[in-house]
């Protein structure tokens, strides 16, 4: 099993010049299937083959007809919480889903320009979180060494393209999401300017500071793919026009500057402070001049993504859901989301204010420097020491990252080196508003003069199977029961359907309420379910606290396969009402 790292730009010119896009496609089909065996987590949604194999003829059609197409065959996926047409939007929170009509204008330009889409990517629900572990999906790894987190939220589309199986991937941005993944999984992450790219059909986490990104393995990628997004949208209210004469901040004698020393602060993790200052040295070689200002304004300014009133943005993307359903959130997530509900209006003005202020003091950093040059992330964490303190590690993987949407910058992060677990480092370029393409150039200037270490080999322990067990009724997400699966740490295969062959009926008397799923064969029906992953020790630890008239067997689902469910005894039917009809729980539970 091989898995080579792809390039936007190689593969553009290949179909370009008469490669098969077809082929393309099917190769990274392959390698998609292959990585399945490692991490099935990295999706929410894989497109079928027929449906990518369709649009690459297409591209292909449109080269042999003469068109000039600057993603040519490039296969590509989009983070889970951007809109695809006719497929389903889930934000990491099945009972958030559903199915847009249309695709985001970022999606409708990269078909356009000929990108293939494979599918949607796994991450942190609703977008909130910089580590990937926050999801019913399951927690994408670090491809170098899945002990430790993928970074987030966008996990599954840096995965994607850090295994090779995408050539690049669109994330999203409020926080780090866009860069703190790219560290880890040693990419390029690209968070442009806000509003420089569409976000139209984009589920919003801080609808004021969103940004769409990309991850990509080269500059080269990253910039094509900004070549194709940049352009102002007048469907999306927050797009803007680029200025005639962007910053262009240019190599010789750029002014880069960096933290005071008592302000380099790396949690204790000594090898990424010993990169950092390697690459600062690499920077100051190639033409830079380091200058030490004082970050303290940046610092303040990201105390407010979480502690003002941009929680309550947060909380206002998802309130309807956290109203009436809060359990159908991850725990993390909740807790996050629901301290915005708190949140006053004179305490959001407050925070409106103090936020102009800190934007005034950073503001004094381009009178000194041309860029700011910082690590992306302090250090990096085990995925088992992330979940013993979820808010404290993740607070600090986003240190140099918080404050950049709020005080309205650009940022570049690039990779600078590894550690000695096989975890990337990686250090970002921050310039003012629209100073993007001249981030790259000076990316590329820099990388070029001081190429990487070679990459570590990809970490492809296999994925230990599970049991999968579908669930109908109390333990969908958002259910009562919901959290007994949860706490097991268990993965979201699939929503789906039975067989036609069940009926559902609501048993009597039962606290909470709980459904009994009957086969019966020609006269059933398709009934709405979940499919869960848990370990074998917890799927014996869950079918013990199975309650009679209840019990665990087995259900065929609507494509022919079987795995462990919940059925019935006879008795469960006693004064039980059928609601077969109705084609599922959630339906019931809304009838009533």
């Amino acid at each position: 099993m091989s898995f080579e790292r792809l390039s936007v730009e190689a593969i553009a010119q290949a179909v370009s010049g008469g490669a098969s896009a077809v082929a393309v496609a099917q190769a990274a089909l392959d390698a998609v299937a292959d990585y399945d065996l490692i991490q099935p987590q990295v999706w929410t949604l894989r497109l079928p083959a027929e449906a990518i194999l369709a649009q690459a003829r297409a591209v292909d059609a449109r080269i042999a007809a003469g068109e000039t197409l600057p993603l040519a065959g490039v296969p590509f996926a989009v983070k889970d919480n951007i809109d695809v047409g006719d497929w389903p939007t889930t934000a990491g929170c099945p009972a958030f889903a559903y199915t847009p009509e249309r695709s985001a204008t970022v999606v409708e330009r990269l078909v356009a320009a000929g990108a293939v889409l494979i599918g949607k990517t796994n991450l942190d629900q609703f977008a909130t979180g910089l580590v990937g572990a926050r999801s019913p999906y399951g927690a994408p790894r670090c491809v170098f060494n899945q002990a430790f987190v993928s970074g987030g939220s966008s996990s599954g589309s840096a995965v994607a393209v850090a295994a090779g199986l995408v050539a690049f991937a669109l994330g999203t941005d409020t926080a780090g999401s866009g860069r703190v993944p790219a560290a880890f999984n040693h990419l390029v992450g690209l968070k442009p300017s806000k509003g420089r790219w569409s976000t139209r059909g984009l589920v919003p986490a801080c609808r004021s500071l969103d940004c769409i990104s990309v991850f990509a393995t080269d500059l080269a990628g990253a910039a094509l793919v900004d070549e194709v997004l940049a352009a102002f949208d007048s469907e999306d209210d927050y797009s803007r026009r680029a200025p005639a004469t962007p910053p262009a901040p240019a190599m010789d004698g750029l002014r880069f500057a960096i933290p005071r020393p008592e302000q380099r602060i790396f949690f204790g993790d000594g090898e990424s402070e010993a990169l950092y200052a390697t690459a600062v040295a690499r920077l100051q070689a190639a033409g830079g001049v380091p200058v030490e200002i004082d970050i303290a304004p940046l610092l303040d300014a990201a105390k407010l993504l979480y502690s003002g009133p941009w929680v309550a943005e947060r909380t206002a993307a998802v309130e309807p859901l956290l109203r009436a359903s809060p359990s159908a959130i991850e725990p993390t997530v909740r807790a996050i989301v629901q301290g915005g509900l708190a949140v006053t209006g004179v305490e959001t003005f407050q925070g409106l204010y103090a936020l102009e202020g800190h934007r005034r003091a950073a503001e004094a950093i381009w009178a000194v420097a041309d860029i700011l040059f910082l690590p992306t992330t302090p250090t990096i964490y085990r995925l088992r020491a992330l979940k013993a303190e979820p808010l404290a590690l993740n607070a600090n993987l986003g240190l140099y990252t918080n404050f950049v949407n709020l005080l309205d910058l650009s940022a570049l992060a690039v990779p600078a080196g590894f550690r000695a677990d096989g975890t990337g480092f990686g250090v970002t370029l921050v310039g003012p508003a629209f100073a993007d393409r001249a981030l790259l150039d000076l990316a590329e200037r820099y990388l070029e003069t001081f190429p990487m270490a070679d990459t570590p080999p990809l970490d492809l322990t296999p994925h230990k199977p599970g049991i999968k067990l579908a669930v109908v009724g109390a333990h969908l997400a958002g259910m009562p029961l919901h959290w007994q699966l949860t706490s097991r740490e268990t993965r979201l295969v699939s929503a789906t359907r039975t067989a036609p062959a069940y009926k559902l009926y609501a048993i009597a008397n039962s606290t909470p309420p709980k459904p009994a799923l009957v086969h019966v064969g020609e006269d059933g029906s398709s009934i709405l379910v979940e499919v869960y992953e848990l370990d074998v020790e917890a799927f014996g630890a869950f079918t013990a606290e199975v309650p009679a008239p209840l019990a665990i067997g087995t259900v065929t689902l609507e494509d022919g396969t079987s795995v462990k469910g919940f059925v019935a005894e006879p008795r469960a039917l006693d004064g039980a009402t059928d609601i077969t009809a109705l084609g599922g729980w959630r339906a019931y539970i809304a009838s009533l």
